[in-house]
């Protein structure tokens, strides 16, 4: 029996640079809640 929750059930949220959708990792367990970005990439090029 799998163990888990599936991919498609974790939450989403939008990324405040590229607008694209962004899945719950296990490393932003603790900040979700402040997590805007998808990516290092993103974060460097945010918008003022």
């Amino acid at each position: 029996m799998p163990r888990g929750v599936k991919k498609a059930d974790l939450p989403q949220k939008t990324c405040a640079t590229c607008g694209k959708p962004f899945t719950w990792r296990k490393k932003w367990e603790k900040v979700w809640d402040q997590v805007r970005y998808c990516s290092d990439r993103c974060r460097a090029g945010k918008k003022p």
